[in-house]
């Protein structure tokens, strides 16, 4: 049987989400909520169900409702998450919240707090590896390819540079100092933890161009970020965002290696490449080893660009572990996983504002059975 959806928040991502529903056979998107009246109804006129402008009063008139999907924005991208789902877990409803959890630490530790205390599923739309790209990248480590972890080299961002930089409106952007990060490196720091673990120790230096502090914009936005991960690997991560362009890999990229092999995943759902070790070209001979001779690299190309696909593939993953009753530590992306993420974002800030210092992150709560 179906479950039957609510979705909450209605501008884009909440559309994105709500289309995701409609077109999955293990959902049955049932209601629409926004404060905003005319969107709203705009979107319960196009799936065809009933519009709410309160969450409570969704619930109240929804008693069926299975999950509750929380697509609202707010500062920082992520300030209106807590209220509507602590409502939405209080009422013993399963929630799916968009990324980050929150913009603030301790509401994500509430979070996941109340979903093991109603024994309900809480998860987060950390949707970058829900990707084939991503799926061949994890074989490759169940099936011992990889070895032991040596590096994580990673680098999410925006492609931008000077010429086109426009400072931000205000609203949910402008003025804070940690938009990016606090909006932003939930991706990057939860594919890194998918790849590679839980992660021990943090180290971070944030700025921004000056063509940013002429502008009077407080934005950090360009965030460099050593981690060392309970495995003893150690690892990179760089963003920013639309100070500059990437280069191999794009926007998106990412690189595990270990004693037995390395991946190297390009553009999320474009292109995963793997070399297994040794590599034979050695020092001073970057150019590829030619297909078919020995340590050329395994391609593999998905034939997609489009990041969109992620969000139906996230998304039915999360309706397919409710159906599935799954454990709580087996759910996919799950508030835990998202909790992981926010509270390695708060330790490279606090490391930050150290002065580069050294952080251990705040323990994670126990995983559940």
């Amino acid at each position: 049987m179906a479950l039957n959806v609510g979705v909450v928040g209605m501008r884009g991502i909440g559309g994105s989400h709500a289309n995701a529903h409609s077109n999955n056979e293990l959902a049955n998107l049932q209601a629409v909520c926004d404060i905003v009246k005319e969107r709203a109804d705009d979107a319960a006129q196009r799936h065809g169900v009933k519009a709410y402008y309160s969450v409570q009063d969704m619930l109240d008139g929804e008693p069926n409702l299975d999950i509750v999907d929380v697509c609202t924005g707010g500062p920082e991208n992520g300030g209106w998450h807590f209220e509507p789902t602590m409502e939405a877990l209080e009422a013993g409803k399963h929630v799916l919240v968009e990324k980050p959890l929150s913009n603030e630490i301790e509401e994500g530790r509430q979070m996941v707090a109340k979903a093991t205390e109603k024994g309900v599923y809480l998860a987060c739309n950390v949707n970058h590896f829900f990707t084939q790209p991503c799926e061949r990248a994890r074989q490759y480590i169940d099936d011992g390819e990889v070895g032991e972890l040596v590096f994580c080299v990673a680098k999410m961002g925006f492609q931008g540079g000077e010429s086109v930089y426009k400072p931000a409106a205000g609203g949910n952007t402008g003025g804070f100092p940690y938009f990016h990060m606090k909006a932003f490196m939930t991706h990057p720091f939860s594919v890194m933890r998918y790849f590679c673990g839980d992660i021990t120790h943090v180290q971070a230096y944030l700025d921004r161009p000056t063509f940013r502090e002429d502008a009077g914009d407080p934005g950090l936005s360009t965030v460099s970020i050593h981690v060392r991960f309970a495995n003893k690997g150690v690892g990179y991560l760089l963003s920013q965002r639309g100070d500059a362009s990437h280069g191999p890999g794009g926007w998106w990229s990412i690189e595990v290696g270990g004693t037995k092999g390395t991946f190297f995943v390009e553009n999320c759902v474009e292109k995963v490449t793997y070399w297994k070790a040794h590599d034979p070209r050695g020092p001073g001979r970057p150019a590829l080893v030619p297909e078919g001779q020995n340590g050329a690299p395994a391609e593999t190309h998905y034939g997609t660009t489009d990041f969109g696909s992620t969000f139906p593939n996230r998304i039915h993953a999360f309706l397919e572990d409710v159906t599935n009753g799954v454990p709580k530590s087996q759910l996919r992306g799950s508030g835990r996983d998202a909790l992981a993420a926010l509270e390695y974002t708060f330790a490279a800030i606090e490391s930050h504002e150290k002065g580069g210092e050294l952080v251990i992150p705040h323990p994670l709560p126990p995983e559940e059975d």
